[in-house]
């Protein structure tokens, strides 16, 4: 960087959000960090939030007050999809954000936002305290306010979906080659990719459904795993705040599986590395797949993962077993006992998904911030 930035992220984790945003940003946030930039966060205190998590990694956080439950806030009439997730009203967060911006002595030379609830209302309100405003989207479903857009998703029309919804200016960062992964995933990718030429039976599994898991969905894949004739080792990575860890414990102390759950991983580019097969949602974790060459098997979660998950299956780098609804432990085991028997048809996979991504997006991105 040609200077010493100072860089605002206001994103949120909960129960309903989950742990993704949060996540990503803090990706960005170190790569900041380590160029010297100062970096701290703005999130707002609800149930499953992950500010205690963010300070354990070395960062400030300013906490906004929860919701007030009983002032039985109520957002039918806005045109924001995901408006409830903020737990108040966009201008009460906008006049607490603000609050925070304006507490500060130096400039602040970006805002990065990343939070479906907000959109061009909230960042215009914005715009007099910071020098430049960054979002972070995959939804395409709102007007943005803001100079720099990164979407790191695979999905259709890619190049076309944002072009009537931010200003002329802004700059676009679309798809996986600028997916903010973490420079582990890079740094085990040759590695990962010689190792699964090599393999002759699917004998390591990985389940990863998402930090939160509100569906319990991992229970479900772990019956379907109990069902199929699988002879290996199974890997579960969740998130300290799921409400169902304690029964997805249970059931693998109970399995006649070899299941080990590993909860809020430091670890997981080693664990994708060593898998040959993944079990996994639809959301952020894809790209980290794919740079790694794992093949997969997608059920999607939450109904903005599912153009990521046709995007995934229509190249040939995932297959999309469904909407997590739809799903159940019969139909995991069926597919599980069907591709396990077929392992050049998983090497093909692999070998898609990890022309998808690269693992060098966090560069890429990080690069932007210096023109």
């Amino acid at each position: 960087m040609s200077h010493l930035l100072k860089i605002i992220f206001r994103a949120d984790a909960s129960l309903q959000i989950g742990t993704g945003h949060v996540m990503r940003c803090l990706t960005l946030a170190e790569r900041f960090k380590d160029d010297g930039a100062q970096v701290f966060f703005v999130c707002r205190d609800l149930p499953g939030n992950m500010v205690g998590f963010i300070k354990n990694k070395g960062f400030l956080v300013v906490t906004l007050q929860a919701p007030n439950r009983s002032s039985g806030f109520i957002c039918a009439e806005d045109n924001v999809v995901h408006a409830e997730w903020l737990g108040v009203s966009w201008q009460q967060d906008a006049e607490e954000t603000r609050l925070v911006l304006e507490s500060q002595s130096e400039t602040i030379d970006w805002l990065i936002v990343d939070h479906y609830s907000l959109d061009h209302r909230w960042e215009k309100n914005m715009r007099s305290l910071v020098q430049h405003i960054m979002v972070i989207d995959d939804l395409a479903d709102r007007l943005h306010d803001c100079d720099l857009l990164l979407d790191q998703n695979l999905v259709a029309d890619m190049e076309l979906r944002y072009s009537s919804l931010i200003p002329e200016r802004c700059r676009c960062l679309l798809g996986p080659h600028y997916s903010l992964l973490r420079p582990e995933f890079l740094a085990l990718r040759d590695t990962a990719l010689l190792r699964r030429n090599k393999i002759d039976k699917v004998e390591h599994l990985l389940v990863t459904m998402g930090g939160i898991d509100p569906d319990n969905v991992t229970s479900v894949v772990l019956d379907g795993i109990e069902k199929a004739s699988f002879g290996g080792s199974v890997d579960v990575v969740m998130g300290q705040n799921s409400p169902h860890l304690k029964e997805v414990l249970r059931k693998a102390e109970s399995s006649s599986t070899t299941v080990e759950v590993h909860v809020a991983t430091r670890e997981m580019a080693r664990l994708m590395a060593s898998a040959n097969l993944a079990i996994g949602a639809g959301g952020s974790t894809s790209w980290e797949r794919c740079a790694l060459g794992l093949p997969s098997l997608v059920i999607t979660t939450a109904r903005n993962q599912e153009p990521i998950a046709a995007g995934l299956a229509n190249s040939g780098a995932a297959q999309w077993l469904g909407k997590y609804e739809q799903v159940d432990s019969s139909s995991i085991a069926t597919v599980l006992n069907q591709v396990s028997s077929d392992i050049n048809w998983l090497k093909d996979m692999g070998e898609v998904a990890s022309c998808v991504c690269d693992g060098k997006g966090l560069v890429r991105v990080a690069g932007e911030f210096v023109k």
